[in-house]
This record gives structure tokens, C-alpha cells and sequence, in this order.
């Protein structure tokens, strides 16, 4: 009987601890391969005077060299570095002792992906970027599972192979990725136009689109249909670097930055969001430093290229600013994002633990 007491007592315990939570809605946002080293220290004084990787080193300078590390990574990534580290919380500053690590074995995209959304590593299944449709079920469709976010679910990204890593045909989840264009029949004449305009962009990469069409696209989606669960997979920093372009790199980052800032401030003013509403950043792979060219790789033949990090902002996460210190990995957002919103996530694998310090 005791037992069976102290049971009961247990269960309402949690109960009034999901009660008590604030957060009704959540944004997942990912930065393709962009380095800790940039968001924690900005722009690399060995590159961005190199006129391998940069076609301006003065202009680039103006915009995002400083004298110290705090007013590099502020100039670069304002929002993150005034309201989200205000208001939020931050890890993977390995320079504090915060590390933030992919528990794959890949150390590329989907692989990264797929651990971020699911909440494990897959790495006999998902070892390739290939267009295979994901066998494993993501938060997302657990949440479109969910009977008072059934519908409310909806995802974005630059990359055409979002469709398959979320497995948009089984979810049944609404996935505008690649080059895909707005649908339905109650489309905004900001929808239309981006329609028009992004058949006559040409972008620089066969499977990536420019992100402004990605963020554009979410933004009116979310403005008309108001979903409770948005995930935006912004992709430009990883092409970039891949490209071996620093200038348009820092400049993306920076862009993401204010794209985010948009939408934090968009959450902030509508009354289904404000106060409501947490999000959670991320990126899916880091990158090399040494030697300096690695800067545009990552695998599992680059140094590093497992070192990422995560961020968070919502009512129910306590302001803690940078995290100085602390082990955690990839693995940990998906039953963290179940847990904001009052779930607890588990999969046909076990999951990564719940980061206890994101919530209250």
C-alpha cells in the first residue's frame, strides 16, 4: 500500500510539474555545419584575412573583425549574443569546458539530422546523404501523433533531402524543402511571388536552395496557419564552406541570426505565441580547424567535426547565459523538445536523456 502511495504521490507530482509549463509551442531550428568556434569566438583571425577563402578581406574585416573574441561573436550573431544569451541558454563553448558532441559515427547530415530528430544514432541504417526514406520515426511524428498537435505540425529546409529524413509520405507531415513551391488554394500573394521568384533564382548548389526562400516560406506558413511545432532547417553555412567561400559563410551566419531574430520577434507579438513558445537551435555537424583547410570539411576523417552545439529560448528555460561547463550530446534535443511541451518521448531505440537545465 505504501508503494502504491508513494506511487500516486510520484505521478502527481509529474503531472502538476507538465501542469505548471509554460511552453504551448515549439520551434526546432537547425544551421547547417556551422562551427562552435564561430558562435562562441566569430570570425577566425586565421581566415578572415585570407585571400583563399575571402574575396574582400577589408570589407569582411568591417563587418565582423574585432579586437576581442566577445565583440567578434556579438558583431556576427547579435541576436544570440543579446537576447537569446540575456534570455536563454547556450552550450558548447568547449573554450569553458561545455561540450556538446554527435553520439553518430558519421559526422555528416543526415546521420546528424536523424540523431537530433529521433533522438538516437542510426548509423547501419543512415550512414549516407542519399534520398532514402528514414525507417526511424522523429519527434515531429511523434508529435503529429499527438491528438492536440495532430495537424499542427510543420517542417522547412534549404535541402532537398528533408522530405525523406523526416519521411514526409508516413508522417504525414507537410515538408517544403529544396525547390519545392508553396501549395494549396488559399496561397498569399507573398507565397505566390515566392513561387515566381525562386524558378528564376538560380541557386549555387543542385540540392540547396538560398535560405531567405526557406525562411520566407516558413514565415508565411506560420503567420496563416498557426502550427504549434515548427522545424526550419536553414542550410547555407555548410554549402558555403564547402565551397571554401569564409566571406559568404560569416555573412550567412550572420543572416541566419536576423532570420531567427524575425521570428522570435513575430512569436512575441501574436497571441497564440508569446510567452508560449520556446525554441531550440542546433546544428547537425561541426567542422575541422587544423590544419586550416579542414575548416571546410567534416566527416569522420576531419579532427572535430563531431563538436557542435545547441541553444535554447522559452518561458519555461531559466536564463543561465553561456553553460560553462557539462558533457552532452546530440542525442538529448528530441526528448528535451517532448518534455517543454509535457510529453515523454521514447522510440523503438532508447533516447537521449532530457537536458535537465534547458527546463525549469
Amino acid at each position: 500500500m505504501k508503494k502504491l502511495v508513494a506511487t500516486l504521490c510520484l505521478l502527481m507530482i509529474m503531472a502538476t510539474a507538465f501542469g505548471q509549463r509554460k511552453t504551448e509551442n515549439l520551434f526546432i531550428i537547425t544551421l547547417d555545419g556551422l562551427r562552435w568556434q564561430e558562435l562562441y569566438t566569430g570570425a577566425d583571425s586565421s581566415l578572415v584575412g585570407d585571400k583563399t577563402y575571402v574575396d574582400n578581406p577589408d570589407e569582411l574585416k568591417k563587418l565582423f573583425w574585432r579586437n576581442t573574441a566577445t565583440a567578434r561573436r556579438q558583431a556576427l550573431m547579435p541576436f544570440f549574443w543579446g537576447t537569446l544569451a540575456g534570455e536563454g541558454q547556450l552550450y558548447g563553448d568547449r573554450n569553458l569546458g561545455s561540450k556538446v558532441n554527435c553520439s553518430n559515427g558519421m559526422w555528416f547530415s543526415y546521420p546528424g539530422y536523424n540523431e537530433i530528430l529521433c533522438g538516437y544514432a542510426d548509423d547501419k541504417n543512415i550512414n549516407s546523404n542519399k534520398k532514402i526514406p528514414n525507417p526511424n520515426k522523429t519527434v515531429l511524428e511523434f508529435f503529429n501523433g499527438q491528438k492536440v498537435l495532430k495537424g499542427k505540425v510543420a517542417a522547412f529546409g534549404s535541402w532537398d533531402v528533408f522530405p525523406y529524413i523526416i519521411n514526409e509520405e508516413r508522417s504525414g507531415i507537410p515538408v517544403n524543402a529544396g525547390f519545392e513551391s508553396a501549395t494549396g488554394k488559399d496561397l498569399t500573394e507573398r507565397e505566390k511571388f515566392l513561387n515566381q521568384l525562386q524558378k528564376e533564382i538560380p541557386s549555387p548548389w543542385g540540392g540547396v536552395r538560398l535560405d531567405a526562400f526557406t525562411h520566407h516560406f516558413a514565415k508565411e506558413y506560420i503567420q496563416k496557419n498557426q502550427p504549434r511545432v515548427v522545424y526550419i532547417a536553414y542550410g547555407e553555412t555548410d554549402d558555403f564552406a564547402h565551397n571554401g567561400n569564409y566571406q559568404a559563410y560569416l555573412k550567412s551566419a550572420h543572416q541566419t541570426d536576423q532570420f531567427i531574430k524575425e521570428l522570435w520577434d513575430y512569436v512575441q507579438q501574436h497571441p497564440q505565441y508569446k510567452n508560449k513558445t520556446t525554441f531550440l537551435i542546433t546544428t547537425d555537424h561541426g567542422r575541422g580547424t587544423v590544419p586550416k583547410e579542414t575548416w571546410k570539411s567534416h566527416g569522420t576523417d576531419i579532427e572535430g567535426a563531431d563538436q557542435i552545439w545547441f541553444a535554447v529560448i522559452g518561458p519555461d528555460t531559466p536564463a543561465l547565459g553561456v553553460v560553462k561547463s557539462g558533457q552532452y550530446y546530440q542525442n538529448q534535443i528530441a526528448k528535451t523538445a517532448a518534455t517543454l511541451l509535457g510529453y515523454d518521448y521514447k522510440n523503438e531505440q532508447p533516447v537521449g536523456e532530457v537536458v535537465h537545465s534547458m527546463v525549469k
